[in-house]
C-alpha cells in the first residue's frame, strides 16, 4: 500500500502546542518560565509549532503589553526550531487589528483570529472582520472555528470565500462538522489543524494538516506518534496511538474543567513552569490533580 502523501507544512508548523502562559506564585507573568517551557515544549515536547495567548494561555486575563512580551521572550527561547502563532481574537475589530500588528512587531511568525465573540456577528460581517485583519499584517493568519465558544461559527461558504486571501492559510478547527471540513479541505489550499484533540486523527485521515493542542503541553510526542504513523501507511499503528491517548484526552478536556486549569495541574506535578491561573478560573483541587495524574500515568507512564 502506499503511503498516503504528506501536506506540505504551511508556517504554522504541524504538531503545535497551544501553550499554557507562565505566571509567578503571585500571578504575574513568568517570562523565564515561558522560555523553559517553550524550550521543553520543541525539544524532548514533540512540537514544532506554539500558539502563544490563545484560550489555553489565558488571554482573556493577560494585558497588550503582557501578550508582546511573552512572544519576545519566547521567540528568543526557541530561535528557528519552531514556529510561533499569536493568539489576537477579540470581539472587537480594531482591538484584533492592534493585537495583530503588535504580534507581527514582537516576532510571531502567523496570528490566530477567533470569531468575533458575544455579539455573534452574521456571515458576511464576520467574513470582513477577518479580512480586516489579514490586510493589515505581513504574516499568515489562521481562522479559529470554535462556535462552542463564540456563539457562531465560520460556516463553509464563508470558509470557501476566505480562502481566496494570500495571507489566510489556516484553520483551527473546533465546529465538531467533519463533512463541512472535509468540503473546504478538498476545495482550498487551507491548512486544517484539528483543535480538539480526539479528532485528530479523523481530520487527517480526510487531509487535516495537523493539530493545535492542550494536551501537547504534556503528551506532545504521544499525539504526533500518531499522525507520524498515519502519514507511514501504518494505520492500525496510528489507530493504537489514537487510543492510547484518549482516557488523558478525556480527563484533561472533558471532565468539567477548563484545560488550562488541567494543564497547569499536570505541569506543576510533572516539574515544568506553569504557575497559578489567573480569576475567574481557580486552580484544580487535590482530587482533581489525582485523577489528572492517573490519567497522565494510565496514558503515557509515571512522572
Amino acid at each position: 500500500m502506499t503511503a498516503p502523501t504528506v501536506p506540505p507544512v504551511p508556517p504554522f508548523g504541524r504538531t503545535v502546542c497551544a501553550m499554557v502562559t507562565p505566571f509567578t506564585a503571585d500571578g504575574a507573568l513568568d517570562l523565564d518560565g515561558a522560555q523553559r517551557l517553550a524550550d521543553h515544549l520543541v525539544g524532548e515536547g514533540g512540537c514544532d509549532g506554539l500558539v502563544l495567548s490563545g484560550t489555553t494561555g489565558e488571554s482573556p486575563t493577560t494585558s497588550d503589553a503582557e501578550k508582546s512580551a511573552l512572544i519576545r521572550a519566547v521567540a528568543d527561547a526557541v530561535g528557528d526550531r519552531a514556529r510561533i502563532t499569536a493568539g489576537v481574537g477579540s470581539p472587537d475589530t480594531r482591538h484584533t487589528v492592534e493585537l495583530a500588528r503588535a504580534a507581527e512587531a514582537a516576532g510571531a511568525h502567523g496570528v490566530l483570529v477567533v470569531t468575533p465573540y458575544y455579539s455573534r456577528p452574521p456571515q458576511e460581517d464576520i467574513a470582513e472582520h477577518f479580512l480586516t485583519v489579514a490586510d493589515a499584517v505581513g504574516v499568515p493568519v489562521m481562522l479559529y472555528d470554535i462556535p462552542g465558544r463564540t456563539g457562531t461559527r465560520i460556516e463553509p461558504a464563508t470558509m470557501l470565500r476566505l480562502a481566496g486571501h494570500p495571507r489566510i492559510a489556516g484553520v483551527k478547527d473546533c465546529a465538531y462538522d467533519l463533512l463541512g471540513s472535509s468540503k473546504v479541505i478538498a476545495q482550498t489550499g487551507l491548512a486544517y489543524y484539528s483543535g480538539c484533540e480526539e479528532l485528530n486523527l479523523p481530520l487527517r485521515s480526510v487531509g487535516g494538516t495537523g493539530y493545535v493542542s492542550t494536551v501537547a503541553n504534556v503528551a506532545g510526542p504521544l499525539l504526533a506518534a500518531a499522525l507520524d504513523a498515519f502519514d507511514r501507511g501504518a494505520h492500525a499503528e496510528a489507530l493504537r496511538c489514537h487510543q492510547r491517548v484518549l482516557p488523558l484526552v478525556e480527563a484533561m478536556m472533558a471532565a468539567g474543567l477548563p484545560g488550562t486549569v488541567t494543564a497547569k495541574a499536570l505541569l506543576t506535578t510533572l516539574g515544568l513552569p506553569a504557575g497559578p491561573v489567573r480569576a475567574p478560573l481557580r486552580g484544580a483541587g487535590a482530587e482533581r490533580v489525582a485523577e489528572l495524574v492517573r490519567a497522565y500515568e494510565k496514558t503515557v507512564g509515571a512522572p
